[in-house]
């Protein structure tokens, strides 16, 4: 009789798949995010152009590889803002009230819990990127013909800084110490994504490296050549790519060692 019960429950719930899941996920925090978040959003472009217009006083107008690097820089850094600084605000709360309980009860795989709150957040910044992205073209005399590339490079860095914004905020033993890692994460990607590279001391070169939105700065950055440099873009995005899938895939390691706890 017990096993009989255990296979009508079964055939009742059974394990979603995961993109149905995803898709539902993804549904839900990106409507929780448009009431909740458009200030923030406000805020992460406005900072940003805000950025470019400081920048503009010792900058000069034109495709050199400083304007370039600022308008790239100062784009990105919406993404960063929002995928991953606020996501691991988002997951240390969550795991501090204890709402991955939740989560961790429905028949949802946990690759769809991540990736689906990543790429609402994602998805939220894709505006914010847009008006910051054309506002410093037109600032910087910067040829837009090249900023189609953006549709590539919202997904693919949206995917990398949240996945590392998730799994900051699922692996820090506390809520205020995920706020603080996704505050110290933006203001990486401030400081190292707007300064041009070769401006750098090489120790701090080889820090910019490993931070995933460089790559997604490099490829628009390229872009926003007179002549596009599209071996380059490519290059970049591909990196990005893969760095974005080990970040998703920490992500989802980290909730699962959240969840069990």
């Amino acid at each position: 009789m017990e096993g009989a019960e255990r296979a009508i429950v079964a055939e009742l719930a059974p394990r979603a798949r995961l993109w149905p899941a995803l898709g539902a996920i993804y549904r839900a925090q990106l409507s929780r995010a448009r009431v909740a978040r458009i200030p923030l959003l406000f805020v992460a472009t406005f900072q940003s152009i805000g950025i470019m217009v400081l920048m503009r006083g010792v900058v000069a107008g034109g495709p050199g590889e400083e304007a370039r690097a600022v308008v790239a820089g100062s784009s990105v850094l919406v993404v960063a803002f929002v995928a991953l600084n606020l996501l691991a605000q988002y997951f240390g709360q969550l795991r501090a009230s204890g709402g991955l309980d939740h989560y961790a009860t429905l028949p949802v795989p946990p690759a769809a819990v991540v990736l689906g709150a990543a790429a609402a957040y994602a998805s939220f910044t894709v505006p914010g990127v847009i008006v910051t992205a054309v506002v410093g073209g037109l600032l910087f005399q910067l040829p837009l013909g090249g900023l189609w590339v953006l549709l590539v490079v919202i997904p693919l860095a949206g995917a990398a800084l949240a996945g590392l914004g998730a799994a900051l905020g699922l692996l820090a033993p506390r809520q205020e110490l995920a706020t603080l890692c996704g505050q110290l994460g933006m203001s990486a990607a401030l400081l190292l994504g707007v300064l041009p590279a070769a401006r750098l001391p090489q120790p701090v070169q080889w820090v910019r490296d490993l931070l995933p939105s460089t790559y997604g700065v490099e490829a628009l950055a390229a872009a926003l050549r007179t002549s596009p440099d599209w071996g380059r873009v490519a290059v970049n995005l591909g990196i990005c790519a893969v760095v974005g899938v080990a970040a998703l895939a920490l992500a989802t390691w980290a909730y699962r060692r959240a969840a069990v706890r």
